[in-house]
């Protein structure tokens, strides 16, 4: 996470914003052109395909142009998932910040396209699968895993959120996201090219994969802070509490004591904690939240 909030200063200000709105908004463009290669019978999406060897030859633009191809054909069902994910992936958004959401999604692509290229370069059967696809107009990569990587973030970030299985059995989205990574498993058991589907999926999942070792590591220490929280807290009413009984004394308490004036929603600390902490409001969270320099960028947005 230090890393992450290096980088954050540096270039965070370069961080698109609604960036979901964008990915779904491909999505559309991207059924629009396999609605016209149907009817025109041109090989659209072809072109547009994530092909290794057409790259080397100088058709750099499918490094890019591959996150226009859709994840499935549409229907009523894709248009409730883009809802569902469009939905899911704004409150990401929201949670996480624009710069970390920005990170997740893009480190995600980008490591497709490694894990494709790799592939291409060492397994002579899916360079054969590669130029098959893009020669009848059809696309092996595509946008799938973009979808389930916003799904499984979001689970991670709120694992006991309840969803409506089926529209109407209720589950915690944990255990969605257990039924889904075992559905991965299952594909990369039965595939014709179980290495290659393997390569793929971790490297399509690579961002979901270092956000998950991230939270357990995260987690462990928001329990420390949670204690801090509490001592902190319970120290500051015992405080209060002697305060207040020295004024009703009319003892003339120690006039010197030093009161805090900033204090970090997350761990509690403040500036008597140490001296060279710096505090900051967050201009995303609702409210006046102030936190401390190890957190100011390392927490969730209060909405």
């Amino acid at each position: 996470m230090k890393f992450l909030q290096n980088l954050e200063k540096k270039i965070g200000r370069y961080a698109i914003r609604h960036l979901t709105l964008y990915i779904i908004s491909f999505y559309v463009i991207g059924y629009i052109l396999y609605y016209m290669q149907m009817v025109n019978r041109v090989p659209l999406l072809g072109y547009l395909a994530l092909d290794p060897g057409l790259v080397a030859k100088g058709q750099i633009w499918r490094l890019f142009t591959w996150v226009l191809i859709p994840p499935s054909s549409l229907s009523i069902w894709t248009i409730v998932m883009l809802i569902c994910y469009y939905q899911l992936g704004t409150m990401l958004e929201r949670t996480w910040g624009d710069f970390l959401y920005n990170f997740y999604i893009f480190f995600g692509l980008i490591m497709t396209v490694a894990g494709v290229c790799i592939m291409y370069a060492v397994y002579p059967a899916f360079r054969e699968l590669i130029a098959y696809s893009t020669a009848a107009g059809a696309y092996v990569v595509s946008t799938y895993y973009v979808s389930l990587s916003i799904f499984l973030g979001f689970a991670m970030t709120y694992p006991d959120q309840i969803m409506l299985f089926m529209f109407i059995i209720p589950v915690k989205i944990k255990y969605l996201a257990i039924l889904d990574v075992a559905y991965l498993v299952y594909s990369i058991i039965r595939s014709g090219m179980p290495i290659v589907t393997a390569v793929l999926i971790v490297c399509s999942l690579a961002s979901t994969i270092i956000f998950f070792f991230m939270t357990r590591s995260s987690g462990r220490a928001g329990r420390s802070q949670r204690k801090r929280q509490k001592e902190f807290q319970r120290a500051f009413n015992d405080s209060l509490r002697g305060n207040r009984a020295n004024q009703s004394q009319g003892a003339g308490g120690d006039r010197h004591t030093k009161i805090a004036i900033h204090r970090c929603a997350v761990c509690g600390r403040t500036e008597l904690d140490d001296p060279n902490l710096e505090f900051r409001f967050c201009s995303k969270c609702k409210g006046n939240y102030e936190y401390c320099s190890d957190h100011i960028n390392n927490h969730r947005h209060v909405q």
